[in-house]
């Protein structure tokens, strides 16, 4: 997968935190959040003039991961074009944000759908969704 890596960091489940990744280029950011009861992934357009959060994927409820005890790694990177980011868990991909196509995509598939012209047919997970890092 051809990424460049926009940040790292040791993952607490359950300890609020906040991961930023801005793109290299342009005005996309992501950012993950644990706010101790959910984990959450935004995609942020800065140049926005009104609500900068674009669209929001549920990652995790802290009480049903089983493994919280046990640190995880973070890892937040975008596409060498600068409008796609994927957030990796333990080397895992759990969501995908396409800023080009206003698309979120993550294992939970939660929300259904936010009704603000992104993901409008929903959050649910697609493998296809890898080969847009290809």
């Amino acid at each position: 997968m051809p990424i460049y890596l926009a940040a790292e960091s040791e993952l607490h489940v359950g300890q609020n935190s906040v991961t930023e990744a801005p793109a290299e280029e342009g005005s996309y950011v992501v950012v993950f959040e644990d706010d101790e009861d959910t984990g959450y992934f935004y995609a942020l357009d800065t140049a926005a003039e009104s609500n900068p959060i674009q669209d929001a994927l549920h990652i995790y409820n802290v009480a049903d991961v089983s493994d919280k005890h046990k640190p995880s790694s973070l890892k937040i990177g975008w596409s060498v074009d600068h409008s796609k980011a994927v957030l990796l868990i333990n080397d895992y991909p759990h969501a995908i944000f396409d800023f080009t196509a206003k698309q979120g995509y993550c294992r939970t598939g939660f929300p259904s759908h936010t009704g603000n012209g992104w993901s409008e047919h929903g959050h649910d997970w697609d493998d296809a969704a890898l080969e847009l890092f290809a």
